[in-house]
């Protein structure tokens, strides 16, 4: 059976109707932009076009439209994940009761692991038809323009798979099935690995002979991260190191970093307010490297208390005027 076909299968089974790709349509958008006869582009005429062979072939309408419907998958995908894992830790208290009571399907562990199990299975099916009609794209056009796509969906954070969101999802996964609280099926091999010097590497075998590799090693005290954080560009720190990128405290907050910053890699600027801490995460390392943790958590905390002291010391004299 061919993918377009398993893909719409897989989407009509699901229990609620989300955001997906229009596998078809966009095929048909294919045959019509290499069908169109070679002409010399009229003066004034903006349009992007690729010359190849006899061919000129317009694509202003498919990668834009290819690049909302991604959007919208990546912005359903993020939201669900972050309102899972609220639901998870929500363990107690009066949240607990308020969550639990809005979110009657979601009740048991055994039903919050097979939401997460369903979006897993949601993010890899889309990430597979995205490369999927991107690589048609490039055949059918003898073009590289689908290979730039896919570089471009990285930038543009709609690449499913750099999602922070799903790392904490399958964090969240190795974490349950350490536990064995519930039954874990999935149809992904989840792992995390430590290579050369200990540096930690989370994997995920995926579908189609494709393989997620986050490396968990911090690019700028080149340790094992540690109180993990993701900027909205992917890229993953220790929450000390990314606090003194940013050039605030770790009392201050990313919150509070100037829109101007960069991430220290990709030289991104306005990254660091929407960072999100990777708390399943977390807790997969703390669990996988106790040492390491333990050594790393008493530094911190002594760091921590001299920069909160200095903090409130600045407030008191900003205050007093002294």
């Amino acid at each position: 059976m061919k993918f377009a076909k398993e893909y719409k299968r897989y989407m009509q089974g699901m229990k609620e109707e989300l955001p997906t790709l229009g596998l078809k349509r966009l095929k048909q958008m294919i045959k019509k932009c290499n069908a169109i006869p070679y002409c010399p582009q009229l003066p004034g005429d903006d349009t992007t076009m690729v010359v190849t062979g006899h061919s000129q072939l317009r694509d202003e309408s498919f990668f834009p439209s290819l690049s909302n419907e991604l959007s919208a998958i990546v912005r359903c995908f993020n939201e669900r994940v972050e309102k899972l894992l609220k639901l998870h830790v929500a363990s107690t208290g009066l949240r607990k009761y308020f969550m639990w009571f809005t979110n009657r399907s979601l009740r048991t562990d055994e039903a919050l692991v097979r939401q997460g199990k369903d979006l897993v299975t949601y993010a890899i099916v889309n990430a597979v038809a995205m490369r999927k009609i991107t690589k048609k794209y490039d055949k059918k056009c003898c073009s590289k323009q689908g290979q730039s796509f896919r570089t471009e969906a990285r930038r543009l954070h709609i690449e499913i798979l750099e999602s922070p969101w799903l790392h904490e999802l399958m964090a969240l996964y190795i974490n349950l099935r350490w536990n064995k609280t519930v039954s874990m099926d999935l149809l992904v091999d989840l792992s995390l690995t430590f290579g050369d010097e200990d540096k930690p590497t989370l994997s995920c075998n995926l579908l189609d002979s494709m393989r997620v590799d986050i490396d968990l090693t911090c690019s700028i005290c080149l340790d094992t991260v540690f109180d993990a954080v993701s900027l909205s560009c992917g890229h993953i720190f220790c929450y000390p190191c990314c606090s003194a990128a940013a050039s605030v405290t770790v009392v201050d907050g990313l919150e509070s970093a100037d829109p101007g910053s960069k991430c220290p890699i990709c030289r991104r600027a306005g990254v660091f307010p929407n960072a999100v801490r990777l708390n399943q995460l977390n807790i997969l390392l703390r669990n996988s490297y106790p040492e390491y943790w333990e050594k790393r958590m008493q530094t911190e905390r002594v760091e921590r208390v001299r920069l909160a002291k200095e903090h409130w010391e600045r407030q008191c004299r900003a205050f007093t005027s002294i």
